[in-house]
Formats: structure tokens, sequence, C-alpha cells
């Protein structure tokens, strides 16, 4: 059995996708549906059972599950909202319910493979290599990813299963609708021209000219496709950087969703005052990592990605 908390949301959902490709169905969806469309992004998979969020963490707790039939917990429940500030909320949603998993995983030899986040990295002055000289947070969210990969690195040395931390650049692709407004850049431009035919991008900062902010874009499939190479090879215990390696700016983004679409402009607006130091004008994963580990699939490239995520929102956005 393979279990993915997230496992309706964005890369979760697409996680079960890639394993529903494989032949798999026998999964254990995790998830905390709410009073959003998420249960969207379930129609089109197959999997053997879904259970809220918490229960979870009381079968876990109580030891209620079978831990001889678990291969895999793909963990990437989390709360994503990089605007929310109660950082309470955010240390028991994305850190104290992953140390209970880490620990559950450990004790039964259990693979776990997480998700972290390029926002460890901070501005990225320091670089984007997975070593604490490189880290910093700017958000709350920032902050809960990177206390639990310092909290798993602390705990490696009693770990004999696998346990690996990915830390995903900036996803784009299919089963995003859900996130508003943490959907990614592509999405907003879509919808944005969709319903004005002008996308709106940032005016120059932190020395960037306008929209030359510039991001490493990785399409959700490749993000997907990191993920089960993990869990199908051998690989040491660690974080690791999924991202291609590559920054793209928001003006290349923007016009591959206009030549995808066949309409569109672009106009420059302020940057926000609530966004300054806040924000991330450059990412780039240094993929050595990952990479020298044996990984060999690839990623997708960008205008490549664009154009087949366009085609698959224009035929309505879900599995």
């Amino acid at each position: 059995m393979i279990i993915v908390t997230g496992g309706a949301g964005f890369i979760g959902s697409n996680i079960v996708k890639a394993l529903n490709d494989r032949g798999r169905k026998d999964i254990l969806i995790v998830d905390n549906l709410g009073k959003t469309e998420k249960y969207k992004n379930l129609i089109g998979l197959k999997f053997m059972d879904y259970v809220q969020r918490e229960d979870f963490l009381r079968f876990v707790a109580d030891d209620e599950l079978d831990a001889n039939e678990i291969e895999v917990i793909f963990h990437d429940g989390a709360c994503s909202d990089t605007m929310e500030y109660d950082v309470n909320y955010m240390i028991k949603t994305n850190y104290e319910y992953s140390k209970e998993l880490f620990h559950y995983c450990a004790d039964n030899e259990i693979e776990f493979i997480y998700a972290s986040s390029a926002s460890t990295y901070g501005d990225g002055e320091n670089g984007f290599r997975e070593i604490e000289t490189c880290e910093s947070a700017l958000n709350p969210y920032a902050f809960s990813k990177l206390l639990f990969d310092r909290y798993v690195r602390q705990n490696l040395y009693e770990v004999e299963s696998k346990v690996i931390g990915l830390r995903y650049f900036n996803v784009f692709g299919p089963q995003e609708f859900h996130k508003g407004r943490m959907a990614s850049i592509a999405l907003q431009m879509y919808n944005q021209i969709k319903k004005s035919g002008v996308i709106k991008l940032f005016k120059g900062t932190d020395g960037y000219a306008d929209g030359e902010q510039r991001r490493d874009f990785i399409y959700v499939k490749d993000v997907a496709k990191v993920n089960l190479w993990c869990f199908e090879n051998e690989i040491a215990n660690g974080v690791y950087n999924c991202g291609t390696g590559n920054a793209t700016t928001f003006n290349a983004v923007a016009q591959a969703v206009i030549s995808a679409l066949g309409k569109g402009e672009i106009e420059y607006i302020d940057f926000p005052k609530e966004l300054e130091g806040k924000y991330q004008s450059f990412t780039q994963a240094d993929t050595r990592k990952i990479l020298n580990a044996g990984y060999d699939g690839g990623f997708t490239d960008i205008n490549d990605a664009v154009q087949e995520y366009c085609k698959f929102l224009n035929e309505g956005g879900y599995y």
C-alpha cells in the first residue's frame, strides 16, 4: 500500500496520477477537503480509500494501521499559503504533523518522501544548494518547512529506512484550480488572458527590469516523476532540490502563454508594498545533488510544458 498525504491537492494528486499510470491503485489518500473544490482533483484518479487528515494522525498515534503493508508515505500535505502569518498554525500543520509521520515511518522502517520547499533559501543571496549556509526564511511557511528539514537532518542518524525531502521550486501544471491566490503564475496568466486579454506583471524590483524577475519553473508532472524516481531507486537519505536548474523570466512565461492561446498582451503594475522583503525575485535550483544521485529523467522544456498545460486547461483542467 502507498499513502499520499495531500493526495487531493495539487502535487499530491499528480503523484497519485503518476502511480496510476504505473498500474498502482492500492493508494490511501489523506487530505482535508474542507469547503474547497479539491474533491474534483480526485474524480479522475484511482485509489482504494480516502481518510481525513486529523483521523489519519489518530490512526498513526494509536497504531491502527498495519505498518507492514505500507511501502512508502509521500507526505505532500501542508498549508502552502505563503501569505498565512499565523505562525502557530503553520508550526502545528506543517511541522508537528510532519514530525509525527517521520517518527512513525522511522519506527516501522517505511520509506518517507516529503515535500520541502525552495522558500527555505530566503532571497537566495547565498545560493540554492542543500546546505545550511544557503538557508533562510522570508515568511512563516518557509520557516515551517526549514524547521522540519533541520529536524530531519538532526535525527537521520537513527533512521534505517529511506527518508527524502524534496525542495520544490516554482511548480505549475494540472490540478491547481483550488489554490486561488497561491496558484502558479502560469495559471494566473491563463485566467487573466481569458478574462481581459491582459497579463499583469510586476514592474522592475530588486534590480530587475519590468517582468524580468526569474524563477525556476518546474512542470508538476516532472515533480511527480522525481518523487517516483526517489521511491523506485536507491538514494542516500537527505534533502534534495527539485527544480530544473534553469531560471526563466516572467516575461518569457507570459509570452509562452500568449503563444499557446494565440492572444494576449502584457501590462506592468507597481510592485506591492506588502511583498517588499518577502518576495523571491530569483530562484534557480542547484541540481548537482539529485543528478549525482542518479536522476536522469530530465525536465520538460518550459514552452512545451506551458503549451500542454494550456491545452489541458482548455479541455477542462482535471484528470
